[in-house]
């Protein structure tokens, strides 16, 4: 499945360098999700103002078939939102003296095929080691590339039809070349964000999992947030996902996929509300602030997508000389955003379960209507 979503449009986001806060309007910010019906799947909204959750709700269903509400407490996969958590664990790694972040990934993981090239943690992080996306995983680009198969020989169908676990995801990732030489230019790369996630299971001796949980979730008091990485187990207060097809009709649109580190965490709006909050009091790591600053540092400088730079999982942009950071994200029945406006003290979180809303203007609507 290609990454979607990967940069969201950064044009028209702030109407006025001089715009002042203004008291938030409870109708207003529903007025921007007028166009979700109350009988079709939706979003969960958050609104973050000078540190407070200002707004929380949902808007549609969270279920179907059970005609269950969104109310802004469910719990959403967030797709590559989840990028920005695998980023923070591997720089918690670094921080414990358990990896260097300029290494080799080979050194690490060493069954890792020979790339012939360098290929830093760094880079990994950053898109620009040179790594493929899912769009290549049936590519035939050398005789030592495994070209996938559905369970009946034929085309392997990314998603929710077939499934593959971790362990076999990881025995194929492990034998795909580079696309690209590293450090040369942004490739957007799911598989490197996977790899991560073995990384920190081969380091750290536990998955990432639990090692985000004990050293991010659990001091950060985000409950209800953890990464799927079991794909039988209940998850309760869960938005189940939704996509239209060609006839415009609904259909249920859940993976089967669980492998974690690219996309796969879980989380609500009120714990993102938490996350968002540690930006502006850090608490993690031997050195908050430092660890802090390390995080928000684009891991290559000198690349630039469209402007844009990129930091351990997040999007840094400018408007109008004013800094956005955010990451969207999209899978299956599954849209998401998480945007902050450090400047303005102000964060949207956008969690979608029907990939058929314009995800971009809503949370358009919400920076403008709050800014």
């Amino acid at each position: 499945m290609k990454s979607k979503l990967i940069a969201l449009a950064v044009s028209g986001l702030i109407a006025s360098t001089s715009s002042q806060a203004t008291s938030l309007n409870k109708t207003e910010i529903d007025n921007v999700f007028s166009e979700i019906k109350s009988t079709s799947p939706g979003c969960s909204v958050g609104v973050i103002k000078d540190g407070k959750l200002i707004h929380k709700a949902g808007y549609g269903l969270a279920n179907m078939e059970l005609n269950v509400p969104l109310d802004g407490s469910h719990v959403h996969r967030i797709a590559s939102v989840s990028k920005q958590f695998t980023g923070m664990a591997v720089i918690l790694l670094a921080d414990e003296g358990k990896i260097d972040l300029n290494a080799d990934i080979r050194k690490y993981l060493p069954e890792l095929r020979d790339y012939k090239e360098s290929v830093t943690i760094n880079a990994m992080l950053g898109h620009f080691s040179g790594m493929g996306d899912y769009d290549f995983v049936d590519a035939e680009l050398d005789k030592d590339a495994l070209k996938l198969k559905s369970t009946m020989g034929g085309e392997f169908r990314l998603g929710k039809e077939d499934y593959l676990t971790i362990e076999e995801f990881y025995d194929y990732v492990k034998t795909v070349p580079l696309r690209n030489k590293p450090n040369e230019d942004f490739r957007y790369s799911n598989y490197a964000y996977f790899l991560l996630s073995m990384l920190v299971e081969r380091v750290s001796g536990e998955s990432l999992r639990d090692y985000s949980e004990t050293r991010i979730f659990r001091p950060l008091g985000m409950s209800n947030t953890f990464f799927s990485d079991e794909p039988t187990e209940i998850v309760r207060n869960r938005a189940d996902g939704y996509s239209k097809n060609n006839e415009g009709e609904y259909f249920t649109n859940m993976t089967n996929l669980f492998w974690v580190g690219d996309g796969g965490l879980h989380t609500t709006v009120e714990d993102m509300a938490k996350w968002d909050a540690y930006f502006y009091n850090p608490t993690l790591g031997k050195e908050p602030k430092k660890l802090l600053a390390q995080f928000m540092q684009p891991n290559n400088a000198e690349i630039t997508i469209e402007g844009r730079k990129y930091a351990n999982g997040q999007f840094i942009g400018e408007k109008s000389g004013i800094e956005i950071v955010y990451h969207s994200g999209g899978w299956l029945g599954t849209v998401t955003n998480y945007e902050r406006i450090p400047e303005k003290n102000y964060a949207s979180i956008v969690f979608c379960n029907d990939t058929s809303v314009d995800i971009a203007e809503l949370v358009g609507g919400l920076r403008k209507l709050v800014l």
